[in-house]
């Protein structure tokens, strides 16, 4: 079959230039809290969006929670949601504040 003719110029010279790709992800350290991976910092401490939206419920309420234990409970990402009291007593150990 005879040869195709093209165009001497390709369509991709009269595109402007592609922008840059976007940057990275930003990569923050473990929530404060509770360890998970954090979204960013929110109340002064790299936090979670669980903790982050805890933490302000919390204060706009004026909760006043109670440890069934010995106010010493172990907050991490399983048993964050376990005890209120030692949740928010670390939250505002890390340093969050309003």
């Amino acid at each position: 079959p005879p040869a195709v003719e093209t165009q001497s110029r390709s369509s991709e010279e009269m595109v402007p230039s592609s922008p840059s790709p976007p940057p990275p992800p930003r990569v923050y350290k473990p929530c404060f809290v509770c360890s998970d991976k954090s979204s960013g910092y929110h109340y002064g401490v790299s936090s979670c969006e669980g903790c982050k939206g805890f933490f302000r419920r919390s204060i706009q309420k004026n909760m006043v929670y109670t440890c069934h234990r010995d106010k010493n409970c172990q907050i991490n990402k399983v048993t964050r949601n376990r005890c209120q009291f030692c949740r928010l007593q670390k939250c505002f150990e890390v340093g969050m504040s309003k």
